[in-house]
């Protein structure tokens, strides 16, 4: 059953710069490359996604009273996306250098004024958006300054009746938090998203299949991405689902999960099933990795 969805997403909006290679980086010398500026960030990268699927979407999120903030809000807003954004006076919006090879990318961050994500703004806009499901981005939590605006998102969602989802956000933090913390956190959330890195640090080593039965324990329902060898999903009812998707010729990996989980959950959140959801979700990441960039 297709059902109406209205989705809030929290979590960092920051600017990427992103610097496209086809080499390896020549360390103390010259490296060719394509460098781009422009919007950035896990949770407004997802929001855009999710506009672009036509769904009704709200980004909570923290900038600093610069050009880059309003900038940055200026291309979610004419993408579709409500802003429900504060610009910190003092603060320096975040931004991310992306170190985007033919296989992998790096990223080099300053969180900026995404550390001072307020729960009173983030429960400010899950009530006036009116939503149906709660998207978080991991970011917030992984980080000590906005570990509170997390965590009252998580809150405000389980006592509004929303559903929830959230994105494992990057491994290195994940690790530097550990496991048990993070899980906590985000216990018995709808929708627990992590890519292969990331469930190495929360399942331990093993097959994806594996991995994501086992963070059942701690979320209803996980998705493993796997980028160009598909994503699996697996959820208490003791079902495993895998997709691969089609093969496209890869030009940039940024924004690709993502992308992806924005086509998961637009389906999810309409009443599809799991499958339905993975192939929507592989649909996008698709779009994402044959472009430059990390937004639609």
């Amino acid at each position: 059953m297709i059902r109406p969805c209205m989705i809030v997403v929290v979590g960092d909006l920051v600017t990427d710069v992103l610097v496209a290679h086809d080499g390896p980086i020549e360390p103390g010398s010259d490296t060719a490359a394509a460098i781009t500026v422009g919007g950035g960030g896990q949770a407004a990268n997802t929001a855009a996604w999710l506009a672009r699927t036509g769904r009704p979407v709200t980004l909570v999120a923290a900038v600093g009273d610069d050009p880059a903030g309003r900038e940055r809000v200026a291309e979610l807003t004419a993408a579709g996306v409500r802003c429900a954004v504060r610009a910190h006076p003092g603060a320096v919006t975040g931004s991310v250098v992306v170190l985007a090879g033919p296989d992998e990318r790096t990223m080099i961050t300053d969180r900026g004024a995404a550390l001072l994500l307020d729960p009173a703004d983030v429960l400010r806009a899950i009530d006036a958006a009116g939503a149906t499901h709660l998207h978080l981005s991991g970011y917030p939590l992984l980080h000590e300054g906005s570990r509170p605006a997390g965590l009252q998102a998580l809150a405000a969602a389980a006592g509004r009746g929303m559903t929830t989802s959230v994105d494992a956000a990057s491994a290195a933090p994940l690790r530097a938090v550990g496991a048990e913390a993070f899980l906590g956190w985000v216990r018995d959330c709808d929708v627990l998203l992590c890519n292969a890195d990331e469930a190495d640090v929360l399942a331990g080593d093993g097959p994806a299949q594996e991995q994501a039965r086992r963070l059942t324990a701690h979320a209803r329902n996980v998705v493993v991405k796997q980028g160009a060898a598909g994503a699996t999903w697996a959820g208490r009812d003791g079902v495993v689902r895998a997709v691969r998707p089609e093969r496209v010729r890869m030009k940039d990996p940024t924004g690709a999960g993502d992308a992806f989980a924005a086509g998961l959950l637009a389906a999810w959140c309409a009443g599809e099933q799991p499958e339905a959801a993975l192939k929507a979700g592989a649909a996008l990441g698709a779009e994402a990795v044959s472009a430059i960039g990390a937004r639609p």
